[in-house]
């Protein structure tokens, strides 16, 4: 699938707001808040569930690998998650 075209879907979804559960949220990290080089998947299934993560990691900016932006798309579909939220921006990884 084109690259564009899964992160089109994945903000479709996400615009459509909260509409119960499952319940996928998608969160960036990188060392700058100008490239991600992760994303976090955290998958809910019910209210007060606890949640599963998972974590795609990406040699350039997480956001425009076609790999990984489809594989998110993949994750929501098959996961079919009445809610999909995606936390605004870049969470800066503070490395020790």
């Amino acid at each position: 699938m084109h690259m564009d075209k899964a992160k089109k879907r994945i903000a479709k979804q996400v615009r459509k707001g909260f509409h119960g559960y499952p319940l996928v949220s998608l969160e960036y990290f990188g060392k700058t808040p100008d490239s991600a080089t992760e994303v976090v998947v955290t998958f809910t299934m019910e209210e007060g569930a606890a949640p599963q993560k998972q974590t795609f990691a990406s040699g350039g900016d997480a956001r425009d690998d076609e790999t990984i932006q489809s594989t998110l798309l993949k994750i929501i579909e098959r996961a079919d998650a009445k809610t999909v939220t995606e936390i605004d921006g870049i969470t800066t990884l503070n490395e020790s």
